[in-house]
């Protein structure tokens, strides 16, 4: 025998056409277009998202926290399929000027059923040599006859540690497709996921080698950025910005994806000065993402406020053998710091 919850008065409920119940033991998004309720269990297939904040788009009702659309009547996903799971529907009935809804689905909830990114694979260091991760934040390059110096000491570093045998990758931010993050977290904290909802939607956003390479991969990262207005690069934030689902894992999750091994350090290249405090926001936010960092864990260079003549700054860059040396010297550091942390017995 079907359980029958009242909800409410037709003609309270119609006035909105999407509305959270609760009640009964029932959690539903409500719906009402033209006259006619359906009702659906507040929970999207994906993650989870309360449906009852989403919008109604015709019968169409959208999550709130990443747009998956679900046909109110029947609880599929008409835009990607039986894939997207479904949402399970519960059935309505008018009785006496009042909408009562059973208790009982009258079609079950079905979880997606994607295969899992291999991006959310637990990361574990692989037996190998000290890899060495160096990210170019710089847009300079990309134009003809252009000179980064930020990209040129960091590729000349590490050309010297790859020839002593470390294994080393270079990530040029200015040579991907990275989309802006699109602020999932300022939705809900469960909204912003690894990996991220872009990199999961949009197989074109090349973020997920970055997430690849300093998750998977590097034992040390080394980033590289010019000082534009006081502050790192644009592309740098842009990376960053992307990066909170990374941290958002130890909030929502408790989740760490970046090993206790990892260590990271800078290099900071300006026409102008404020390397100290470009300094300490790249030091603050990577050790907040989880890496540690080495003594002296930035090379800067800068020919101060005063000193318009770029042309000068980059023949002085490109002539430099100590910036190369420091920066050497400051990679090495940060591996052996990596290695010693390595080697660390776990604690228990």
């Amino acid at each position: 025998m079907t359980d029958w919850v009242d909800v409410g008065a037709v003609d309270e409920l119609q006035k909105r056409p999407l509305q959270h119940i609760r009640t009964g033991g029932l959690d539903i998004a409500l719906t009402c277009v033209n006259g006619v309720f359906r009702a659906l269990k507040n929970q999207c297939t994906h993650y989870g998202g309360p449906l009852a904040e989403g919008r109604l788009e015709g019968e169409i009702l959208v999550c709130p926290w990443h747009g998956w659309g679900f046909d109110r009547n029947t609880g599929e996903m008409p835009r990607i399929g039986a894939r997207a799971g479904c949402v399970a529907t519960y059935a309505v009935r008018i009785e006496n000027g009042r909408v009562l809804v059973s208790v009982d689905a009258a079609t079950p909830q079905k979880p997606k059923n994607f295969p899992a990114n291999p991006l959310a694979r637990d990361p574990v260091r692989q037996a190998g040599p000290t890899r060495v991760l160096g990210i170019s934040t710089t847009v300079t390059s990309s134009a003809p006859g252009r000179i980064s110096g930020s990209r040129l000491i960091l590729e000349k570093a590490l050309a010297i540690v790859a020839a002593e045998g470390v294994e080393t990758r270079q990530i040029n931010l200015e040579d991907l497709k990275i989309e802006p993050c699109q602020g999932y977290y300022s939705i809900s904290a469960h909204a912003c996921t690894f990996p991220c909802t872009i990199t999961n939607r949009d197989k074109t956003d090349q973020m997920a080698l970055v997430y690849d390479a300093l998750i998977h991969w590097a034992d040390v990262i080394v980033i590289a950025t010019p000082i534009r207005w006081g502050r790192a690069s644009a592309l740098y934030y842009r990376m960053v910005e992307r990066l909170n689902a990374v941290q958002n894992q130890m909030t929502i999750a408790d989740r760490n994806l970046i090993l206790p091994h990892k260590t990271a350090c800078h290099i900071i290249i300006g026409g102008q000065d404020n390397i100290q405090s470009v300094a300490g926001d790249l030091l603050g936010f990577w050790s907040e993402l989880g890496f540690n960092h080495p003594p002296s864990a930035f090379v800067g260079h800068s020919r101060g406020w005063t000193a318009e003549d770029m042309e000068s700054n980059v023949r002085d860059i490109v002539r430099s053998t100590d910036l190369v040396e420091e920066t050497t010297d400051m990679i090495w550091r940060a591996a052996g710091l990596a290695e010693a942390l390595l080697a660390r017995p776990a604690r228990v």
